[in-house]
């Protein structure tokens, strides 16, 4: 139960059809609020409409590149802040602080790919959002902040991150690999192409070194743009990002809890997880040194599933055209940054990430005590934090999407809900199935323009304001 005096966007059922959104001045209780755990098909399309139909709040947005230091190594960490141009109307939540969001892209993107979220969220709602991208995926050498070209070259080199703006890695830094051996991998992900640093190298380092920067980077983020004392932050990150913005949940004190669709869990989690959606015998045994290069394969380990589930066993008959489609995608999505080395991260490979923090402790020619300490804090990155004094988890809310690849409801029934209710202490979780929508959750489809994403935040904004994530 909660009081607040102020708070925004509480939608009567008038309203709601209309789509419009308003400011109550009146003290308001919602005793043990809980949201849906289903929401039709329809029920997506109303809230959609009556969302895409408030009237837009301006907004302002301004790019933040800030250079930090850790492990004595400078890392450029961007980061896209969105507010309203009137910052009077950010809205208090039941907290008596101003609502703030921390978003996170998932792994073949940047900032830029959460872009049509973070715009809900400011202009329907009013909320500031900071969107962060994850070390070395910003291209900082362009204002546009495109990718230049192609992920794979045909001289043999590849595309790599620029984790500094004057430090670009050279092709005498790493070896390329194409692995297909593995055909349960195989089978999902077709050939992969690994970009495998060079013992020594700048290139190794920074793979031994980037998810300490992660932390640090996302903790600087919220010190900068926001701070304890004035924000309430709930992060939300996609696919990739989930273990990230699970990472986050404790180690920033402000933050409320996780507002979720199609995020991925706690690595150690989806570790199981992968263990029911791809074989029983999953295992991703690249070494911390192997960057992954995205290649239009990445499409369409999503557009075949995607299209199985939504028009049957006749999306075959249109082969074809499913893979123009998939191409076609590539050939848009390739400005982003199509790169990813945060899997040791996202499916909680303990041993790789002990192994990066030892290479990172002999860089440093750091003790044995401090090498311990180091690899107890990496390995730490892919589950709750524990112990005396440490802040619990706090609420989680996990939404699915219909024709979700990688989250179905099953699994996290089997699999996702025991593992958090046996940590210590539990933490407040549910479970919300969408009854529309694919992975890539702003995908446009019939009477859904901007996908589920609208009913998504209707959701969020209820939770929020209606006392899901008060103590």
């Amino acid at each position: 139960m909660f009081h607040t005096k102020r708070y925004f966007g509480i939608f009567t059922p008038v309203l709601l059809f209309v789509g419009l959104s308003m400011i109550i001045n009146a003290e308001t209780v919602y005793p043990g609020w809980e949201p849906p755990s289903i929401v039709s098909r329809e029920e997506c399309v109303k809230a959609s409409q009556a969302v895409l139909a408030i009237p837009n709040i301006k907004v302002a947005q301004k790019e933040d590149v800030f250079r930090i230091r850790v492990v004595e190594m400078d890392w450029d960490i961007g980061v896209m802040v969105y507010q309203p141009e009137d910052p009077s109307k950010i809205p208090v939540g039941p907290e008596g602080r101003k609502v703030g969001v921390f978003l996170l892209h998932g792994g073949s993107g940047d900032y830029r790919a959460m872009e049509r979220l973070a715009l809900l969220l400011v202009s329907k709602y009013g909320y500031k959002v900071a969107s962060m991208t994850f070390p070395g995926r910003l291209y900082l050498q362009d204002p546009s902040r495109k990718w230049p070209g192609d992920t794979l070259n045909p001289d043999g080199t590849v595309r790599t991150p620029i984790w500094k703006k004057d430090e670009l890695i050279t092709p005498d830094q790493y070896q390329l690999i194409v692995e297909s051996s593995d055909l349960t991998l195989r089978k999902k992900y077709g050939s992969r192409h690994l970009a495998r640093a060079k013992l020594g190298t700048t290139f190794y380092n920074r793979l031994a070194g980037w998810p300490i920067a992660f932390e640090e980077g996302m903790k600087e983020v919220c010190r900068r743009h926001l701070p304890e004392g004035e924000y309430s932050i709930y992060a939300h990150g996609h696919s990739t990002g989930g273990p990230f913005a699970h990472m986050l949940l404790q180690r920033v004190p402000n933050v409320a809890g996780l507002i979720g669709i199609e995020n991925t869990p706690f690595g150690y989690i989806y570790a199981q997880m992968k263990l029911k959606t791809v074989s029983d015998d999953f295992d991703w045994t690249d070494p911390f040194s192997d960057l992954y290069i995205r290649t239009w394969r990445d499409i369409a380990r999503y557009s075949g599933p995607e299209a199985l589930a939504i028009e049957g066993p006749n999306a075959l008959k249109r082969l074809p055209m499913l893979i123009e489609e998939v191409f076609e995608d590539w050939d848009k999505g390739k400005t982003q940054p199509q790169l990813k080395a945060e899997w040791i991260i996202h499916f909680g490979i303990k041993k790789q990430l002990e192994a990066a923090a030892r290479a990172t402790a002999k860089r440093l020619n750091i003790n044995p005590g401090e090498t311990e300490n180091l690899v107890k804090r990496y390995t730490g990155y892919i589950r709750e934090l524990s112990g005396p004094g440490v802040k619990p988890v706090p609420p989680l809310l996990l939404g699915l999407a219909k024709d979700s690849v990688d989250h179905p409801l099953k699994v996290y029934q089997e699999v996702v809900l025991p593992m958090f209710a046996a940590m210590n202490p539990p933490p407040k979780v549910r479970v919300i199935q969408f009854d529309a929508g694919v992975h890539g959750y702003t995908k446009p489809e019939k009477d859904l323009p901007q996908g589920i994403a609208p009913a998504v935040t209707k959701l969020w904004h209820d939770a929020i304001m209606k006392g899901y994530y008060v103590k």
